[in-house]
């Protein structure tokens, strides 16, 4: 696993080398919307949740996202993940039902990976 920050941002090179070690097409990562920050590079969401976790972050602002580094637009960036699901944060689905977390996730893996 690997924690990306803004200071030590990943490059589209890295993720198309994690993608082709683990998954073949697709990067697993977590981000904490709060904090600023994203793990990438595990096997399951949860790895990567627990990580943030352990380091300070709150449930509430993680969301697992999947990275297709060989895509281009807005599909390389896929909201769906099991540690999405949390009726008691409002969120009822694996993806990101709120458009402005949505939104916010964007951003900041934007800045996090230089394309």
């Amino acid at each position: 696993m690997k924690t990306v920050t803004e200071q030590d941002p990943l490059t589209i090179e890295e993720l198309q080398e994690m993608a082709a070690s683990r998954f073949g097409d697709m990067v697993k990562a977590v981000v904490d919307v709060a904090r600023r920050v994203m793990v990438v590079d595990a096997e399951m969401h949860s790895d990567e949740e627990a990580e943030l976790l352990a380091g300070g972050s709150r449930q509430e602002n993680l969301w697992g996202i999947n990275l297709y580094p060989a895509l281009l637009g807005e599909d390389w960036l896929e909201y769906d993940s099991m540690i999405n699901l949390r009726p008691s944060f409002g969120n009822t689905s694996r993806g990101v039902d709120d458009p402005a977390i949505r939104e916010d996730i964007r951003s900041l893996v934007k800045r996090l990976v230089e394309r």
